[in-house]
């Protein structure tokens, strides 16, 4: 998403995943010939950095974890639209009503707040049926986008390089 941006408006990355996946992910691309994402690392009570990022660029684009955190909860408090990935398996719907309480909890006080869900390491076999599984128990929750992130090595390729799937010479993955 923030390589995607990035080529069309001014983009900056908070990382408040202490994983650092983003992070580092910003680090190759500074090597990679690519429209820059300047690159943020923050943890514990994020909402004044992101305040802060949200008045200096365009675009601010948030990795705050896959789990309840204080940077997830203070996430929802600053963003204008969270999307939240869901593998196409059990485990992950799983956690859906957890997070549809965190999510109510920011709303109480960022009511303008959008919420969409996203499928992500979805199978590329189109005879498995778990993609409509998920689409259907996530539909309970609210908002599923029609867009599929399919499992694909170029992916992977991609973050190794720094760049975004869209800057990838694969339109299946484009």
């Amino acid at each position: 998403l923030a390589a995607w941006l990035a080529s069309r408006a001014d983009v900056v990355l908070l990382d408040a995943d202490r994983q650092a996946t983003s992070a580092t992910w910003a680090s190759d691309r500074e090597g990679a010939n690519a429209p820059t994402v300047h690159c943020v690392q923050k943890y514990d009570n994020i909402k004044s950095t992101v305040d802060d990022l949200a008045s200096r660029y365009e675009h601010v684009v948030i990795d705050a974890g896959g789990r309840d955190s204080k940077e997830l909860r203070t996430a929802l408090l600053a963003a204008n639209v969270v999307v939240v990935p869901f593998r196409p398996s059990q485990p992950d719907i799983d956690t859906a009503p957890a997070m549809a309480e965190i999510i109510a909890q920011a709303k109480d006080f960022n009511e303008n707040l959008q919420v969409v869900a996203v499928l992500t390491q979805c199978p590329t076999n189109p005879a498995i049926k778990e993609i409509q599984e998920a689409e259907e128990a996530l539909g309970e929750y609210g908002d599923v986008l029609s867009v599929r992130i399919y499992d694909r090595k170029v992916y992977r390729d991609a973050i190794s390089q720094g760049l975004g799937a869209t800057e990838m010479n694969n339109p299946k993955a484009k």
